[in-house]
């Protein structure tokens, strides 16, 4: 079978079902198997949650998945869909203390091929049970030093499960993870807002047509996530819906967090102590366990003990394109007005650390496009109420003036001015967020700061939650929107069709970069095509 053969790859993964129900075992894992070994589903290990790959690298990849009671989890991958030469992997136990999570980083891939994998648990309660293998795929990269013998593609939006929109199996579920599944991608980026801890999902939702949204409900999503379970649950609850399992199973992934991961917009001067539907009032302590589960669910490699939550990491994907992963939420200043004249630990965003990477990394980068992801758009006005002053507070980049930076304002100065001293090239900004879909043009010509080379940013999203914009667009890095569609009231409901995604395609001839910005039916909505500039 030759790399990116999705015939191949589509037979294998839709033989994991028919595995599944008969209990068989595949390959060496059937082999292993004792023959008394039990076979009823209600008395072995189950993987119901499916299984996620991420953070793929040329010659690496994280293998997640999620056991339905204690087990040891294993790993066979290769290169061929009937497993020939495979390799088997001896995993993690499967405990209660990660909510039965866990992941293998596989090592030793081969760069630029299709991988094709399958996971089972044994029973920690018996040496005799074990259960049905899964079956799992995604693509490595290209070495980075090597030719470009291959395109690549991205697929990227945010949002799910957002204003009480859940799994409504009336309409196929979450039907736009399977128009990005059918596009063959060799990755899906979640740019934030993976989960809607703080949107309770009941079983109807009453639409100002007069029709019915319908959705699956379970205990933890009645209402918002306090406990560490309920914010588990909430992601529990994501992978219920067929077409994110197989999403999931199929492509590699990069998750982002940004603010629903916890609570809407929090910062350090978030305060629910007025919100009614908590009882807990301690947002760090929301945070803390928002993040743990995070941390227990997302396909993601772990940084390392030097700083364990660490969401921000460079992903190389080839010769074509390295991806930058941002994390602009842990290190933040708190939301405020934003207007303040000079840097401090107030006007942070990514945090001069975060800050400095990035740079580093850019400049260090052979990849003909540097693609950053962000989980916030950056000259985009989006409120937080008001302060104590009864000033407008921001929740972005952006403070609701079109002049000169201020605020968060200057540590996004600092940065483009770095690429731009630098003479990096070839920059292209992917981000979510506002619940709509636009191309945005950056230029100093139309900018109120001028220190900085041209740039694009692309917004896509929801993927399953309420649309909303457009946003207004600030002026101080010169922002034109050049396209963008959104609904025509706020908090449409996804059976309006308002969901969104991107699709970028590298040409590994030309080295040209194409943006299509996709509906919920996969149609494209905008094109464009961006030539590579040499150094």
């Amino acid at each position: 079978m030759t790399s990116h053969d999705p015939s191949a790859r589509r037979r294998f993964l839709l033989s994991s079902s028919a595995i599944a129900g008969t209990g068989l075992l595949p390959g060496i894992l059937r082999a292993q198997t004792a023959p008394a070994a039990i076979t009823q589903d209600a008395a072995r290990p189950m993987l119901l949650s499916g299984l996620q790959s991420g953070d793929v690298l040329a010659h690496s990849a994280i293998v997640w998945a999620r056991a339905s009671r204690e087990a040891r989890m294993r790993v066979e991958w290769s290169t061929t869909s009937h497993f020939a030469q495979s390799t088997l992997v001896r995993g993690p136990d499967l405990l209660p203390d990660t909510d039965g999570t866990g992941r293998v980083d596989l090592q030793g891939l081969p760069a630029g091929q299709d991988i094709f994998y399958r996971v089972l648990l044994d029973d920690l309660a018996s040496s005799n049970t074990r259960s049905p293998a899964v079956l799992g795929h995604f693509r490595t990269p290209l070495a980075s030093q090597g030719p470009a013998t291959r395109p690549f593609r991205l697929v990227w939006s945010g949002d799910t499960v957002g204003q009480g929109f859940g799994i409504n199996e009336d309409i196929g579920g979450m039907r736009i993870y399977d128009e990005m599944r059918k596009a063959n991608p060799d990755v899906f980026l979640h740019s934030g807002d993976t989960i809607y801890a703080d949107g309770p999902i009941a079983e109807t939702v009453a639409l100002p047509d007069g029709s019915t949204w319908k959705n699956l409900v379970t205990p933890q999503v009645a209402k918002v996530a306090e406990t560490l379970d309920e914010y588990r649950g909430r992601y529990r609850y994501n992978l219920m819906d067929r077409n994110v399992r197989a999403l999931g199973s199929e492509v590699a992934q990069i998750w982002q967090w940004d603010d629903h991961e916890v609570t809407n917009n929090y910062s350090d001067s978030k305060s629910v102590a007025n919100d009614k539907r908590y009882t807990e009032k301690n947002v760090q302590l929301l945070t803390a366990r928002g993040r743990r589960a995070f941390m227990e669910y997302a396909p993601m490699r772990p940084f390392g003990a030097a700083e364990q939550q660490r969401v921000y990491r460079h992903l190389p994907q080839g010769p074509l394109a390295d991806i930058f992963v941002l994390d602009m939420r842990s290190y933040r200043g708190p939301n405020s007005h934003n207007l303040q004249a000079a840097e401090s630990a107030e006007t942070d965003f990514l945090g001069r650390p975060q800050l400095d990477w990035l740079l580093a990394g850019l400049k260090a980068s052979t990849a003909t496009w540097k693609l950053i992801a962000a989980d916030m758009p950056i000259g985009l006005f989006v409120p937080d109420g008001k302060d104590a002053q009864g000033r407008d507070q921001w929740e972005a980049i952006a403070n609701g003036e079109h002049g000169v930076p201020k605020g968060r304002e200057l540590d996004m100065a600092r940065l483009l001015t770095g690429i731009k001293d630098a003479g990096i090239h070839n920059v292209v900004w992917l981000t979510a967020d506002v619940h709509y879909t636009a191309a945005h043009h950056y230029s100093p010509e139309r900018a109120q700061f001028k220190d900085f080379a041209p740039f694009w940013e692309f917004v896509s999203g929801p993927l399953n939650a309420g649309g909303f914009g457009p946003n207004e667009a600030d002026q101080t890095f010169g922002l034109d929107v050049v396209f963008h569609k959104a609904p025509p009231k706020a908090n449409s409901a996804p059976s309006e069709g308002y969901q969104f995604f991107g699709q970028l395609d590298i040409d590994h001839q030309s080295r040209a970069l194409t943006v299509v910005l996709k509906d919920l039916n996969g149609a494209a909505l905008y094109t464009k095509t961006l030539a590579p500039q040499q150094a």
